[in-house]
């Protein structure tokens, strides 16, 4: 499987030395990541909400070595923030956080980490919108989660991402499925050991389906981060058996993927959310796009031979 060795390649100095010097690299990224600053992806937001779609979107970049780094991270998202303020489209879009961004890996980094993100969260709150906090590898997840709980006491529309490889997950989605709560489901996309995570994509997909129902049936809203289109149909049934609205709960995929199915879903009357990324440090997010799908790679490879 590529899979695993694209993830490894994410984290590795000298791919990313080589890809990025590729002269088709940026044409590729620009598939997935559309811009480099706010002002690049404005014309981004007021596209795809004017087609009646929603947005998360997702400042990029996870190597943090300096608090001056994840406070530079916090100003980039308050920025995005007082443009969306601007626009008057707080209640279209919303943010998508890495807590890595905002210094968790540093020394004190849970600590650091959370007094980043709390005025991230209070500015998205005072433009009508809110943050989800997404989820990174496993060794981080005790510190995400323990945030979220935090800012949930003053912001309770404050989302998380579970991850359906990960084994704990199920237990994690019975904890969160509860009355206000907010919660991604996404299948994962880091490289995980076979002590912590499925390795079979055909044990993530149950395990999506086993954790999708959870969250159905609980009192939360879960928004259903998939490309797959057997899954977005079990998603459509089982919110259908536990009689929910269109408006109580939500799709969510990757700009640049299935573009005509966001139009698709958004046409039928169901919340489509895109997840919009941007920003100068893409790298371990574009490996990761490319190894959550093998079309993906295809594409990065067809182009990087047609180009080369």
């Amino acid at each position: 499987m590529l899979g695993p060795v694209i993830l490894a390649a994410s984290r590795s100095d000298r791919m990313r030395r080589l890809i990025s010097a590729a002269p088709v690299t940026k044409q590729v990224v620009d598939r997935f990541i559309p811009g480099e600053s706010v002002d690049d992806i404005v014309p981004i937001i007021e596209e795809l909400t004017g087609r009646g779609l929603e947005l998360t979107m997702d400042v990029v970049g996870e190597d943090i070595t300096t608090p001056e780094q994840a406070a530079a991270a916090r100003d980039a998202y308050l920025a995005l923030i007082d443009r969306l303020r601007e626009l008057g489209l707080g209640e279209r879009v919303e943010m998508s956080v890495k807590l890595s961004m905002f210094g968790q890996a540093l020394d004190g980094g849970h600590d650091l980490a959370l007094a980043n993100v709390r005025p991230v969260v209070e500015a998205a709150a005072a433009i009508g919108t809110t943050v989800t906090l997404d989820a990174e590898d496993h060794t981080t997840l005790d510190s995400m989660f323990a945030i979220h709980e935090e800012l949930r006491k003053d912001f309770p529309q404050t989302g998380c991402v579970i991850q359906a490889y990960l084994f704990r997950t199920e237990a994690d989605a019975r904890r969160l499925a509860a009355a206000g709560s907010r919660v991604r489901l996404v299948k994962g996309a880091y490289k995980e050991p076979a002590e912590v995570a499925y390795q079979q994509k055909h044990e993530i997909d149950k395990a999506y389906v086993r954790i999708l129902k959870t969250l159905m049936e609980g009192a939360g809203y879960p928004m259903v981060g998939s490309h797959d289109p057997r899954l977005i149909s079990i998603a459509q049934e089982l919110a259908r058996r536990a009689g929910r609205k269109p408006d109580e709960y939500e799709f969510q995929m990757l700009y640049g993927i299935r573009g005509d199915e966001h139009l698709r879903l958004a046409a039928e009357g169901h919340r489509m959310r895109v997840y919009t990324a941007y920003g100068t440090d893409w790298y371990g997010y574009f490996m990761r796009r490319l190894a959550e799908k093998p079309a993906n790679l295809r594409f990065f490879l067809r182009s990087m031979i047609t180009h080369g």
